[in-house]
């Protein structure tokens, strides 16, 4: 079975969403980033870049990075019939995986964080801020509705929400992002994403100080 890694509030919800929605067996383990343990001991045993998510897919055999364990969720949930690849749409899907990833993702976490935190001081917020907000315009000029993909969710999805729940703990504005403002609002209407939030709860504090 397989085992996700996590804390609340992550970019793992991005994985447990997509495994929820697929209907996949899975388990999941929390990790308490600050002490860098889970239940099982020192986390960094298991994933020594010491941050999450991580899923575990055979005995002593671990996948980490978000992008990549989306990717491992989808061909399971296709059943690995294989139907999708080399395709416009499969290409396209790693585009946005990869743009996430590295241009919006990693730019949402401030030089001056603490730990694993989100930005936690109002310098940090407006210099993420700065970063952040030409890659969200282009992901709101580009995006083609009602998913990201167009017509059909897809793992590109859960990884995007990630992004636009960070907004709404930073406090980031939608007022120019409409797009992306309805996206959210239709990913939290999903069950899979209710379940999710339930299940992860109150996230770490973002707060100053």
């Amino acid at each position: 079975m397989l085992k996700l890694f996590y804390a609340s509030g992550t970019s793992a919800m991005a994985p447990h969403i997509l495994l929820t929605d697929a209907g996949l067996n899975f388990e999941l383990e929390k990790v308490n980033l600050d002490q860098k343990t889970w239940r099982g001991g020192d986390y960094d045993q298991i994933n020594a870049k010491s941050y999450v998510p991580t899923l575990q897919i055979a005995p002593e055999q671990y996948l980490t990075e978000c992008a990549v364990i989306l990717e491992y969720i989808d061909f399971q949930a296709r059943q690995n019939d294989g139907s999708n690849y080399a395709t416009d749409e499969y290409w396209q899907e790693r585009v946005w995986l990869n743009y996430i990833a590295t241009e919006l993702h990693k730019n949402f976490i401030s030089p001056f964080r603490k730990g694993n935190w989100l930005p936690n001081t109002d310098d940090s917020k407006r210099l993420v801020w700065q970063r952040v907000a030409p890659r969200l315009a282009y992901v709101e000029a580009r995006f083609q509705g009602p998913w990201l993909m167009g017509q059909h969710f897809s793992m590109t999805d859960p990884y995007l929400f990630f992004m636009t729940n960070w907004m709404h703990r930073l406090d980031f504005s939608f007022d120019h992002l409409p797009k992306l403002k309805a996206f959210d609002e239709r990913m939290r209407q999903r069950p899979s994403v209710q379940e999710v939030l339930r299940v992860e709860g109150k996230p770490h504090s973002v707060t100053d100080g």
